[in-house]
């Protein structure tokens, strides 16, 4: 899990509260039932109403997974497929059918088998690209769908805004009550615009760069399967694929070579 996400938001409503009191007022005024209910409700309609019914499901893991997910670590993935490499070049392609069965990645395994199965490179380079496209466009999903939460919720809270003044307007009579309604009129518009730009657009920021880092790890795999098929060096094959790891990837393997 990588809580940063999470530390940040926290860090936002700290900001904010600690601005409220610093300028006299208190964070008491933010907990309005109607305008949490308007903000929070009301965005997450508008964003789901965009959506295909079968892609709530998928938006909503992407919610979870802004905040708990981690980015992957292929070095574990390239030592394997060294290995592999290896193994085919002394014992042949046939000789890696035990060792597909131990993967636990789901796509290094089926590219595993099919070479084993004596599929031609052209196909499995096909078909592994069509599974790197679908978890494009599945990330997709979540993404705009909260892209989409993030432009709603301000206008929104204007919504919310207009409504209180109605409200204000309606009951001029009472003037010593005025000013706290015209007040609370606003805090739905501070609560969309602190929503949209605290949680909902950072969370679709988060999932962009989980997916480029998925993907990039998705093709790392396609390029090793298709050097085991090739009867490439290992020697070449680790250089290849560690080139295309992250710069924590590459340091942490270092670090365990100098330990070593």
């Amino acid at each position: 899990m990588d809580p940063l996400t999470a530390m940040m938001v926290v860090l936002v409503f700290v900001a904010v509260i600690v601005t409220m009191l610093i300028e006299g007022s208190s964070p008491a005024h933010l907990l309005n039932i109607p305008a949490l209910v308007l903000i929070f409700v009301g965005t997450f309609g508008a964003g789901a109403a965009g959506l295909m019914k079968a892609d709530l499901a998928t938006a909503l893991k992407g919610g979870k997974k802004a905040f708990t997910g981690k980015a992957p670590d292929g070095s574990d993935l390239v030592d394997v497929i060294v290995k592999m490499a290896d193994r085919a070049r002394r014992e042949g392609l046939l000789a890696l059918e035990d060792m597909a069965k131990e993967i636990d990645d789901p796509m290094l395994k089926e590219g595993i088998q099919m070479t084993v199965d004596g599929t031609d490179a052209d196909e499995i380079a096909e078909l592994l690209e069509m599974r790197i496209d679908a978890k494009k466009d599945a990330d997709k999903v979540a993404v705009g769908f909260f892209e989409a939460m993030g432009g709603y919720a301000p206008t929104i809270g204007v919504v919310g805004a207009i409504m209180g003044l109605i409200h204000a307007l309606g009951n001029l009579e009472d003037v010593a009550a005025l000013g706290h309604m015209i007040a609370s009129a606003f805090v739905a518009t501070l609560w969309g615009v602190l929503i949209a730009n605290a949680v909902w657009l950072p969370m679709s920021t988060k999932l962009k760069r989980l997916s480029g880092l998925e993907v990039k790890n998705m093709e790392m795999i396609l390029e090793g399967v298709l050097a085991v098929q090739a009867g490439t060096s290992p020697r070449m094959v680790e250089q290849k694929l560690r080139s295309s790891l992250p710069d924590n990837g590459k340091k942490a393997k270092t670090d365990e070579a100098k330990a070593a």
